[in-house]
This record gives structure tokens, C-alpha cells and sequence, in this order.
């Protein structure tokens, strides 16, 4: 039978992992957390320079908030609107510091496996009676094993992005010119200012990363003589990138849009929507030249000097090979959120709060949550993320009451309409 003193085993340091331990230590559960990165919240700095669009009032989980101010930790004005930085340095690591936290946290450590002790995926007679088992590897050299009752994992897909190539496929020739590509978002104002000045810098991709990227670039090209921005999208529609404007309920989101329409407008940046990158290839000079497709015409875009990738991420699950877990088959999210969070489907990314109902997986007790609960799906807010690891903390700890109870209302974009598709998806909408 399981230990039942063997804690709940959670992978992944960042603001959603750390919500889900603050629960755990609220609900009196023993808990054990492996980060893989040489600190907390390690993604957030890797965007540190980005201030959030969301204030603060939606990036602290209650749970944390609580064991904050049990420890007279001041918090941020809660209307404020937070760097990525300022998200780790003001908030995870004073929470991870606590000595209700700091001792189960377990910094440079990779997990490799997850699995059932003594079982493969196949066998099932006593598996869920069986502990979890993880292998985990530590300063990147021991290999180290721990047991758990239950795995919770919020790595996000931050660290897997997706490449440049439209059928989602990296390429020989796109790895070969990956010293010219940035996946994410660069520090184009300061740290990353002599990569992209005076440079023809090609931006990839349509959402909120896009958006902060270009409108930096933006500003760099006001700075420098020879700056030039060229944008590729997929969208059709380049009006859909701006999102809900002054509709938004989130005015900083809002006002993201608004930017780029003005910047758009006034000629900074040369767009080419409807484009499906094929290839990239090097040319005389070290230039880049990409080549795709536009309303089923060949286009060849020659002379760049740098790209940015900002065409999102998707979810690993490499470790997770031995664990009877699902999908969903075009956005690999969790099954029951594809209806919720289909970009074919929904305009927008407002999705409403659901919990552990519809993370459950076949494994017993293992979960996905946070962002790589979404996979592929574009947009996740963190207060979605706090909600979900209030929920299934409350559920493993046997509170199945406060499980299924909605503790979350989510700010609307301003733009939520529906692509007709199956009725069951219709109920569904945000909007509803």
C-alpha cells in the first residue's frame, strides 16, 4: 500500500508550481519541488525586461499571498503593473525563501521519469496503489530517486518554442542559422541593443510576444539611422492581432494593440500577413534570405540580419513516457480545456476558470497544470494557473467540495466571438 506520510511531488519553480506548494502548506500536505533552472522562476528572466500586461492583483495566488503576510513581507500595490523580473525578485523568491517553503525546494534538478514504482504504462493491477516514482537529475550529475503520492507538473512550455518552419517542423537549414535567431523575447533596448541596431531585423509570429517585440524595436528604430522591421504573420487579418483595444478589461493589453495599430500606421514596420515560412538559408555576406509562401504564391524575403521568433511554445513530454496521461490531438492540451482555449474556435483568450474536474488525467493522481495545461494554445494567464493548483490541491488532499467550487473571474478581452464549429464547443465560450 502507499506511504501515506510520502509527500506530493511537484515539477517546475515557477509562479504556477509555487501556487500549488503555497496550497499544499496552507492544507498542512508535505510537498517536494524540483526546478531544473539555477533559480526560481527562472523563465520569468529570461523576460525580465517585459512588464506584464496583467497587474498585480492577478499574479499572486492567494495561498502565497497568505503565507506572505504571515512573515510581514510587504506586497506590490496590487493595481501596479510588474516586470517579468519583479515577478521573481518581488514576489517567488521571497515566498520561496519561507521556512515553510525553502526546505522542500530543490533548485538545478531535472526530472528525467516519472513513472509508477514498479510498473510500466501497461500493467494496471495495484498501479494506483502504487507510490510515484521520479528520477531526478541533481546539479546536473547525480541521478537521484524520490517517491510521491501524487506528481503535479507546471513546467510550462516556455523552454520548447516553436520553430519558424509554418508545418511546425524543425529544419537542417533553420538549425544551421540558429546563432541569427532569437526564440523569445530580447532585451532589444538595452541588453540586446548592439545584436539589433542598425540591422534588418525580421520579427516571426502574432501575439503578445510579437507585439512587446516589435513595438521595442520600434522604439530602437527611432534611436538609430539603419534599423529596419519587417514582420511575418500568419494571420490573414492583421486588424486581429490588435486585439479588444479600449474593450479590453485588462487596459495595458489594450493598449498594446492601440500601439501597434499607431506604429503600423505611420509606416515603421513592413508587414507581410497570410506568409508560411518554407525555409531559411544564408547568403553572401552572412545575410539570411526566408523563403515561404503568401496566398499561394512563392515570396522570398532576402537581406535579413537577424529573426526573432515569437511563435509560441509547445509541451514536453519526454519524461512523462511511462505515465498514462492524454491529449489533445491538435493542441496537445489538456483534453477537456481544447473546446475552452481552441484558437480555431475562440477569438480571444479569455477562458473560463474550470479546475480539477477537467485537468483529471487517466493517471491517478497526476496532473498537468499551468501553461502546459493550454499546449500549444497562444494565451494563459497566471490567475488561471493559481486556480487550477487551488483546485487540485484540494481535491488530492480530499477536499473534493472546494475542488469543484469556481474561485476565479477572469478579465475579458474585449474581442470574444466564436468561428462556427460544433455545437458542444458553442457552450463553451468564454462569453456564454
Amino acid at each position: 500500500m502507499m506511504n501515506k506520510i510520502l509527500p506530493v511531488a511537484i515539477i517546475g519553480g515557477g509562479p504556477v508550481g509555487i501556487a500549488a506548494a503555497a496550497h499544499l502548506v496552507k492544507r498542512n500536505e508535505a510537498f517536494i519541488l524540483f526546478e531544473s533552472g539555477k533559480e526560481i522562476g527562472t523563465n520569468f528572466l529570461d523576460y525580465g525586461h517585459v512588464r506584464l500586461f496583467s497587474p498585480w492583483e492577478y499574479n499572486i495566488d492567494e495561498a502565497a499571498k497568505e503565507l506572505l503576510l504571515k512573515h510581514h513581507i510587504s506586497l506590490p500595490p496590487k493595481d501596479e503593473l510588474p516586470l517579468g523580473e519583479e515577478i521573481v525578485f518581488k514576489y517567488l523568491k521571497p515566498l520561496s525563501q519561507l521556512p515553510e517553503m525553502k526546505p522542500y525546494i530543490h533548485m538545478n534538478s531535472r526530472v528525467l521519469h516519472v513513472g509508477k514504482k514498479g510498473f510500466d504504462k501497461v500493467k494496471t493491477k495495484g498501479r494506483d496503489q502504487a507510490p510515484f516514482i521520479l528520477r531526478v537529475k541533481v546539479d546536473n550529475k547525480e541521478e537521484k530517486i524520490y517517491e510521491a503520492k501524487a506528481v503535479i507538473d507546471a513546467t510550462g512550455t516556455w523552454q520548447n518554442p516553436n520553430p519558424l518552419n509554418a508545418e511546425g517542423l524543425i529544419t537542417d537549414n533553420e538549425k544551421r542559422v540558429s546563432d541569427q535567431i532569437y526564440y523569445g523575447i530580447p532585451d532589444v533596448l538595452n541588453r540586446d541593443k548592439d545584436r539589433y541596431k542598425n540591422k534588418t531585423v525580421a520579427v516571426v509570429g502574432s501575439g503578445h510576444s510579437a507585439i512587446n517585440t516589435l513595438l521595442d524595436l520600434t522604439q530602437l528604430k527611432e534611436q538609430t539611422e539603419n534599423t529596419e522591421i519587417i514582420w511575418i504573420l500568419r494571420k490573414q487579418d492583421i486588424t486581429e492581432v490588435f486585439g479588444g483595444e479600449g474593450n479590453d478589461q485588462l487596459p495595458a493589453r489594450g493598449q498594446l494593440g492601440t500601439r501597434l495599430r499607431n506604429v503600423l500606421n505611420n509606416g515603421e514596420i513592413k508587414a507581410y500577413p497570410s506568409m508560411f515560412i518554407e525555409s531559411i538559408s544564408l547568403a553572401s555576406g552572412g545575410k539570411l534570405n526566408i523563403l515561404g509562401h503568401r496566398q499561394q504564391e512563392q515570396k522570398m524575403i532576402n537581406n535579413i540580419d537577424e529573426i526573432i521568433a515569437n511563435t509560441g511554445a509547445r509541451p514536453d513530454f519526454q519524461f512523462l513516457k511511462e505515465i498514462r496521461h492524454t491529449f489533445d490531438s491538435a493542441l496537445e492540451c489538456v483534453p477537456d480545456l481544447a473546446d475552452l482555449i481552441d484558437p480555431n474556435i475562440h477569438s480571444c483568450g479569455t477562458v473560463r476558470p474550470h479546475g480539477e474536474k477537467e485537468l483529471r488525467q487517466p493517471e491517478k493522481n497526476f496532473y498537468i497544470i499551468g501553461s502546459k495545461s493550454y499546449g500549444r494554445a497562444p494565451t494563459f494567464l497566471l490567475a488561471t494557473g493559481y486556480e487550477q493548483a487551488r483546485s487540485v490541491v484540494a481535491y488530492i488532499t480530499g477536499d473534493k467540495e472546494s475542488a469543484e467550487r469556481v474561485e476565479l473571474k477572469l478579465p475579458e478581452t474585449g474581442v470574444c466571438k466564436l468561428t462556427p464549429k460544433p455545437s458542444a464547443a458553442k457552450t463553451s465560450c468564454c462569453c456564454d
